[in-house]
């Protein structure tokens, strides 16, 4: 009797194709509080290497709170614009060292920095990013949008947009979006799903009110998860029930 082969189902598809990931700037802090820690950054550079391998499009926005904050300068007495335009340049050196752990883990890179600094990263252009995208490369997004009075939200936002983004993965240190600070209030409520409406709505700390709103235009949608939990960036690549998504009703 024929012995019967067993077949191996198909390998399951991610839910998006290209994707912008955006990570605050305290996040590769680690527990320092401050500065870069070389695990973090390895340990993130790690995750986007296996969600490259699944064939996924991914583009890269760093925050710069770990170095340098536009609040904290105006309370130094810096002049608004000043301080912003420093908190863009503390991006630029964290997406360096995002960088180099890419490549150091085989994943072909490349920085565009809104503020033009030829030495360091190419000048934002949109057509060619899209083509890096295209043939596989990770691409940083730095210096924000190039201009004060916006913030890294919502610089990936815009540049989610102008890349055809699926959507927009925003990595932080809780595992959702809550009703309430749940660090403080030991009962907040966790939401699977919100509309874009009742996170402007109810103020809830998702992104600023002009990221989410450019979202909510282009029908973008954002997913908010934990970024300390292992392999939490390919669970939700791959369409995995991941902390918070927000997108139209």
């Amino acid at each position: 009797m024929a012995k019967k082969t067993r077949r191996s189902s198909p390998p399951s598809q991610p839910a998006y194709r290209r994707i912008m990931l955006k990570i605050s700037g305290e996040a590769l802090a680690g527990s320092r509080g401050f500065g870069i820690d070389a695990a973090v950054v390895r340990s993130i550079a790690s995750q986007i290497r296996e969600v490259r391998e699944s064939d996924v499009q991914v583009a890269l926005v760093i925050g710069g709170g770990n170095i340098y904050r536009g609040a904290d300068g105006e309370r130094m007495g810096l002049d608004r614009v000043s301080s912003d335009y420093m908190g863009m340049l503390a991006t630029v050196i964290n997406s360096l060292a995002m960088q180099n752990a890419l490549e150091k883990e085989g994943v072909h890179t490349r920085v565009q920095s809104a503020i033009e600094m030829q030495k360091l990263a190419e000048p934002y252009i949109r057509r060619r990013a899209m083509r890096h995208l295209e043939k596989g490369r990770v691409v940083i997004f730095a210096g924000g949008t190039g201009n004060p009075y916006f913030t890294t939200d919502t610089a990936a936002a815009l540049r989610a947009v102008e890349m055809k983004a699926d959507a927009i993965l925003k990595a932080t240190h809780v595992d959702g979006v809550y009703d309430d600070d749940p660090k403080k209030n030991p009962k907040a409520v966790k939401f699977k799903s919100l509309t874009y409406i009742d996170a402007i709505n109810r103020r809830l700390r998702v992104m600023d009110t002009t990221a989410l709103t450019l979202c909510m235009e282009n029908r973008l949608p954002i997913v908010v998860f934990d970024l300390n939990v292992k392999d939490n960036i390919k669970k939700v690549v791959n369409g995995a029930a991941v902390g918070t998504t927000v997108k139209s009703e």
